[in-house]
């Protein structure tokens, strides 16, 4: 599986960094793409980042909600992992952004 990063050059919404693909290049979902991630510079100014996964949205009695679309089967760290894999392909990504800029 490969991350592709595509950055977020307007700004807009606040916050948001860049959007995420996941890329299947083996097995029996090779040649698909998972899209819907987004990398987020974390709220409350503490530092660091967030990723958030694909959802739907829906609205119940007025207010906004939303339903994960990946979600763990049985292994509830199996996100943390999805979400470190994209967080370090953004780290790469502004890596190699800034040496192209140097």
């Amino acid at each position: 599986m490969v991350v592709k990063i595509t950055p977020n050059d307007k700004g807009n919404p606040p916050g948001k960094l860049a959007d995420a693909e996941l890329h299947f290049t083996e097995g029996e979902l090779e040649g698909m793409k998972l899209i819907g991630f987004a990398i987020w510079e974390r709220r409350g100014g503490g530092g660091g980042r967030n990723v958030t996964f694909p959802a739907r949205q829906y609205v119940v009695n007025g207010d906004r909600r939303s339903f994960a679309l990946l979600r763990p089967v049985t292994d509830t760290h199996a996100q943390e992992r999805v979400r470190d894999l994209v967080l370090q392909a953004y780290a790469e990504h502004e890596e190699n952004a800034t040496e192209a800029a140097s």
